[in-house]
């Protein structure tokens, strides 16, 4: 019995040892390129740093120009919380129908998944190319659909009122990748509890809201973190499209760290706005991990 036990302990030291041995390339990377890059973002955020002076310690005082002198920062964050209250809602519903319609037992449905995956990998500058010269208010293809039938389109992106709201459109573009994570929530639920429930005489409508939608709620929870952390880093489109405009309707938050950072070689004042960016996504990501215990069920 001792020597079988000291084997096995051998043994699952060697398991160990190897399994360490083989994530260490992403341990060294993780290190290298992800947790000492934001050890020394947090440092030059004390800085006053360009790109052309060594950092200087400064304490404070990039925080508390921050947040008591800087109307840009006030404008960039309000931008940005708009824009992640817009998008994110229709993210995930659009998301959930489509990956409700790849789940059916078709023919040809794997073509239909692979068509609707594709734009979710395509470049996010060709993609705001396109929409861009989709959406043109004079010569654009949807503003001339529009006038066939009587309805005079607005300016979209040249639009103080819409340019935000076409900007949230273009995540509509790439629902397909957040499709394909719901359908595998959904083909993980058990066929068991469909069969149960037509016994007892559930509707297609009762399914859902008693066994699709509450088992999907950990997908959700993932894809609700995941799509949330997106939103608020998104610069592709506004850096492409609008610049910020018009009126700073479109002013996010990353395009004003671009400018601090790369425009106006601010570089220790944009490493404080990354820092307070990083705190808010980790905040309202803390929050929902807390509440998810009142809404997330899982089948065991």
């Amino acid at each position: 019995m001792v020597l079988k036990s000291f084997f096995a302990t051998k043994r699952a030291r060697k398991e160990t040892r190897d399994g360490f041995i083989s994530i260490l390339p992403w341990i060294i990377g993780f290190i290298i390129f992800f947790f000492l890059p934001v050890l020394k973002s947090v440092y030059y955020s004390f800085t006053e740093w360009s790109f052309m002076i060594d950092p200087v310690w400064i304490g404070l005082d990039n925080y508390r120009y921050m947040f008591t002198d800087d109307p840009l920062f006030y404008k960039a964050l309000s931008v940005t919380f708009n824009y992640v209250l817009l998008s994110l809602p229709i993210k995930l519903f659009l998301g959930v129908m489509l990956a409700l319609l790849l789940n059916w037992k078709i023919r040809g449905m794997n073509l239909y998944r692979t068509l609707f995956y594709i734009p979710a990998v395509v470049s996010g500058v060709s993609v705001a190319l396109m929409w861009m010269s989709l959406l043109q208010p004079d010569t654009g293809i949807v503003n001339t659909l529009l006038s066939y039938i009587g309805i005079q389109g607005p300016g979209w992106f040249w639009d103080p009122k819409w340019a935000l709201i076409s900007v949230a459109s273009l995540s509509v573009w790439r629902v397909g990748g957040s499709a394909v994570i719901y359908l595998a929530g959904l083909q993980n639920i058990s066929p068991q509890l469909y069969e149960a429930s037509e016994i007892d005489g559930a509707g297609k409508i009762r399914q859902f809201w008693k066994i699709t939608l509450p088992l999907l709620t950990p997908t959700l929870l993932f894809q609700l973190i995941i799509e949330m952390i997106g939103s608020f880093k998104v610069f592709t489109e506004a850096f492409v499209i609008t610049g910020g405009g018009p009126l700073k309707a479109t002013y996010f938050y990353l395009l004003y760290f671009y400018e601090e950072a790369f425009q106006n070689s601010n570089t220790g004042y944009a490493s404080a706005l990354v820092v307070v960016l990083v705190i808010i996504i980790m905040t309202f990501t803390a929050i929902l991990r807390y509440t998810s215990k009142h809404w997330v069920y899982y089948e065991s």
